[in-house]
């Protein structure tokens, strides 16, 4: 996952001198009622076929690769004519693909257009004021220049680009321009074709076609190698002095709202499950929950734990090979570097990543991408774990371990697989039940999206129409599963993260963060000063906020690495709704619910209610009698 337009008169010295008329107002016409697309469901699908390898096209000439994205922006604009599309990340999505179609043919003009009606449809303040801006100067510069390259296009972009940044309010866009330097800093033609190796080719080999996300990532992948990465010496040292310039950091609210609790305080034991990837439960002692063995159901000493096939099998944590120890070491220097990337720091953690990703092959970059994944998979849990713990001696942290599926090419989906899903469903609402688990922790999603994309990638599902039904149909009994679990267990707080795809939780329908229920409560991530960051989704069903910017916590093994996402979010408000139940066990899941919200505070702009553990815990031991007695 903001009200200012960034529109900029640059005044600058010799032939980049250029400014920026007024947006002409189109007259309102009578148009005839459209069809509402209300959920990611209702969005059209296309195919395209691709007489080549996705490799090949996106080295293709100008004539074979611009006949290709011609055909996607046309259909583009037929869904952004025909259809009305309240959801103004969708929007933003088609707009953005336009954009590069445009970039791509010299519509320079167009684009420019393009991209300011992008930045209306942002719901965030800092990317109200930034979306788009880098582009932005490049079509302003090829058109002071005349021309997209050569010394005069560079002077040009290297000036426009330097005076926009200059012209933000550095309190409420840093932190993104920091992200943007990182993203500036990692991204290469190399990462970006091992992305496209993953991501799209297996979909070409399979089907010699792509569908509306591979297409997306084909014209971005263009526009990226034959357009942006061109300027990135120069956007880098722009940003670097924007950054450098402005020293202050923003203020961080947590620290003066965290509680912690002693073994002194009036607590009784909560045992809390981390549904997720698995856990080093090794790093926990004293605060783990151990497992009564049940006849029948293979467990891992602390809770369950299920395979890639979701079979039931045994430890808190995936085992790794011999080779992957190896590598792990390595991927933690890596994670490192990129954090340090992140937060805007030039650290030497940061450079080793920079020089390795920038040598890195197609082919190379393609296999590091799909172990990053993997090993970011396998600490997500222990991570998200060390989160829920923080400052309370009675947690007792359960392990559902998860096996996720990180594979370039995922196993397929099937009747077998989802009957499989809906049967780990039911033995994890069983196994909650039977041990009074308060608290489940939900950093992960399923969604309707990533069944077809796991059916494309394999080549499975027959046509595009095919395909949406049988991935819809998998979705949905698996949902439903899910579901279940959170209405059998109403005495247990369901705590989900919001998504980090910057969407509409009720417009992506995933499960559980587009699910409502008494006792779920979905998480959006804000950052260390409460504004919102610039991954979080959001929606109707997110009542509250809390941090989920650079937030530190332990990995396996004991290293302490800061990571980001709603992923971190959600734990932060597990761990008080943990607290509060150690305080007061006898509290109802709907009780811990109304604490969590009745502590927290709104923003100046209404947009988002970020926790405060002080206060809520305050509200308690001022209205524990009335709330136990309810």
């Amino acid at each position: 996952m903001v009200a200012v337009s960034a529109r900029y008169a640059f005044q600058v010295a010799g032939a980049c001198l250029f400014a920026i008329g007024a947006p002409t107002e189109a007259v309102a016409q009578e148009a005839p009622a459209r069809p509402v697309l209300r959920t990611q469901n209702d969005m059209p699908r296309h195919r395209y076929l691709l007489p080549m390898t996705a490799a090949s096209l996106l080295a293709a000439d100008d004539g074979t690769f611009d006949a290709f994205a011609a055909k996607v922006a046309a259909d583009v604009d037929a869904v952004l004519t025909d259809f009305d599309i309240p959801d103004h990340a969708t929007r933003r999505r088609l707009l953005t693909t336009r954009s590069f179609y445009e970039i791509l043919t010299g519509r320079n003009e167009q684009a420019l257009a393009t991209i300011l009606a992008i930045r209306a449809l942002e719901d965030k303040p800092d990317a109200k004021l930034t979306s788009g801006l880098r582009e932005e100067a490049i079509l302003r510069a090829r058109i002071a220049a005349g021309s997209g390259a050569g010394p005069a296009f560079e002077r040009c972009f290297a000036a426009f680009y330097r005076e926009a940044l200059a012209a933000l309010p550095f309190p409420v866009v840093g932190t993104r321009l920091k992200e943007t330097k990182s993203r500036a800093e990692i991204q290469s033609p190399g990462i970006v074709a091992g992305y496209i190796a993953n991501e799209v080719e297996p979909a070409v080999t399979r089907d010699r076609a792509v569908t509306d996300k591979g297409a997306d990532d084909l014209l971005w992948a263009r526009t990226f190698n034959r357009v942006i990465a061109p300027t990135t010496t120069a956007s880098i040292a722009a940003l670097r002095a924007v950054i450098a310039a402005n020293t202050v950091r923003k203020p961080n609210i947590w620290a003066a709202r965290e509680v912690t609790l002693t073994t002194t305080d009036p607590g009784h034991p909560v045992t809390v499950a981390v549904w997720d990837s698995g856990v080093d439960v090794s790093l926990f002692p004293g605060r783990v929950f151990a497992a009564p063995v049940l006849t029948g159901a293979p467990n891992n000493g602390h809770g369950l734990s299920f395979d890639l096939e979701s079979r039931p099998t045994t430890g808190t944590l995936r085992p790794l090979t011999a080779a992957q120890r190896v590598a792990y070491t390595a991927a933690l220097r890596d994670f490192q570097g990129y954090n340090d990337s992140q937060a805007g720091l030039d650290s030497a953690a940061s450079e080793r990543l920079h020089a390795k990703l920038g040598r890195m092959t197609a082919m190379e970059s393609a296999a590091y991408l799909e172990q990053l994944s993997f090993f970011g998979d396998y600490i997500h849990g222990t991570h998200v774990a060390g989160i829920v713990a923080r400052g309370n001696p009675f947690v007792r942290l359960a392990v559902i371990r998860d096996t996720f599926d990180t594979r370039a090419v995922p196993a397929p989906p099937s009747d077998a697989s989802v009957a499989r899903r809906v049967q780990l469903y039911a033995r994890v609402s069983e196994w909650l039940k039977a041990n009074r688990v308060r608290v489940v922790n939900l950093s992960w999603s399923d969604s309707p999206d990533s069944y077809e994309r796991d059916l494309e990638k394999n080549g499975l599902g027959g046509t595009v129409a095919q395909r949406k039904a049988l991935a819809r149909r998998y979705f949905r009994t698996a949902r439903d599963a899910f579901r279940q679990v959170v209405i059998d267990n109403p005495d247990t707080l369901f705590v989900a993260a919001a998504g980090n795809s910057n969407t509409d939780t009720a417009f992506e329908e995933g499960y559980p963060y587009s699910l409502v229920a008494p006792n779920l409560l979905v998480i959006s991530a804000v950052d260390q000063a409460g504004d919102e960051t610039s991954f979080t989704s959001n929606g109707s069903n997110v009542t509250v906020s809390a941090n989920g910017n650079l937030v530190n916590s332990y990995v396996p093994g004991g290293m302490e690495l800061a990571d980001s996402g709603t992923s971190m979010a959600s734990p932060n408000v597990a761990n008080l709704a943990a607290k509060l139940i150690a305080l007061a066990p006898e509290m109802t899941s709907g009780q811990v619910v109304a604490l969590i919200q009745r502590g927290a505070t709104a923003s100046v702009d209404g947009r988002r209610r970020n926790i405060d553990p002080k206060a809520s815990i305050a509200l308690l031991k001022q209205n524990k009698r009335v709330l136990l007695r309810r």
